[in-house]
Order: structure tokens, then C-alpha cells, then sequence
């Protein structure tokens, strides 16, 4: 009978601790995209655009513009330039994450 008792929490504690994991996990997915948004924001877009994106960038746009311009680049009247960034490997998808972050940013002002 004590045995029983013993397997039956050891049974409980494996799936409780199973359903963390998978949450955990699950929460960690879905937030990678931003969370790798914010490290490629900080590593190559802050110098241009500022902590909070309020440089040179105009929210205001449609995000399908925003992400053209992330993809392929940008000459404006005066340098520096917008670099093209699919040519340096980043995907649209990774590039519609940036964009959003960079909004989330100059919202946050």
C-alpha cells in the first residue's frame, strides 16, 4: 500500500513537472522571434536608429514598405545608407520581426 502511495506521487510529480517543461518551452517559441528581433536590433540597427528606433524611421509606414526596405535597402537623400539585409541572409520573416520590434520601440517613447 505505501508503495502504491509513493509511485502514485512519483507519477504526479513527473507530469507536473512534464507540463512545465512543455509550457516553459512552449513560451520560449513563441517569444523567440521577438527576442532575436531585439538582438539584431541591438547588434546592427541601434547605431542608426536609436535605443527606441527614433531615428530614421517612420513607423507610419505599411509594414509591407518597412520589411522592402529591411530586404533590399535604402538610399536616401543623404548617407548613410539603409544597408540590404537579404543579401546579407535575413529572411522576410526575420525582417517583418524587426520591424515590428522597431514599432514596439517608438511606441514605448
Amino acid at each position: 500500500m505505501k508503495t502504491l502511495k509513493i509511485m502514485t506521487w512519483a507519477a504526479m510529480l513527473a507530469a507536473f513537472f512534464a507540463a512545465v517543461v512543455m509550457v516553459s518551452a512552449a513560451s520560449r517559441t513563441s517569444g523567440d522571434d521577438q527576442s532575436d528581433a531585439g538582438a539584431a536590433f541591438n547588434a546592427k540597427c541601434v547605431m542608426c536608429h536609436g535605443q527606441k528606433a527614433e531615428k530614421k524611421f517612420d513607423s507610419s509606414l505599411p509594414d509591407e514598405q518597412l520589411v522592402d526596405i529591411v530586404m533590399k535597402g535604402k538610399k536616401p537623400e543623404k548617407p548613410p545608407n539603409m544597408p540590404a539585409y537579404a543579401e546579407k541572409g535575413v529572411t522576410a520573416e526575420q525582417a517583418k520581426a524587426l520591424v515590428e520590434h522597431m514599432k514596439q520601440l517608438k511606441s514605448v517613447q
